[in-house]
């Protein structure tokens, strides 16, 4: 268990880092993170600029939409850990196979339930 946890912490930070980068944690709410927009450097309004901007808005948005859902995993994964429930299917209750949960320890479900781990 001790290695899981050690490969999830480091997980949590590159994640952390990532996100960061791009947006802001917010303090309401511990799972959701917002995209900030990167700051332009003109000094006269450009419409090509402005079209390069709202593009990178939405590369940015979508970005952390993807990033904080890998983050809330890993945090779920973690939360696991600490309430002895890690490494259990959340459908059927049974042990999650070694092999998938080495391959993904943020995996909620075991190989039979993979399907159903994006319904619950």
């Amino acid at each position: 268990m001790d290695s899981y946890k050690k490969r999830l912490d480091e997980m949590l930070a590159t994640i952390t880092l990532d996100l960061k980068a791009i947006g802001i944690h917010n303090p309401q709410n511990a799972s959701d993170w917002v995209a900030v927009p990167e700051e332009l450097d003109a000094e006269e309004p450009d419409v090509n600029l402005a079209a390069d901007a709202i593009e990178e808005w939405n590369e940015r948005t979508a970005l952390v939409a993807t990033l904080e859902h890998e983050y809330n995993s890993i945090v779920s994964a973690l939360a696991r850990i600490e309430s002895n429930t890690f490494g259990n299917c959340e459908v059927c209750g049974k042990a999650i196979e070694e092999s998938r949960q080495s391959a993904s320890p943020i995996a909620r479900t075991c190989i039979a339930h993979r399907e159903e781990e994006s319904h619950i």
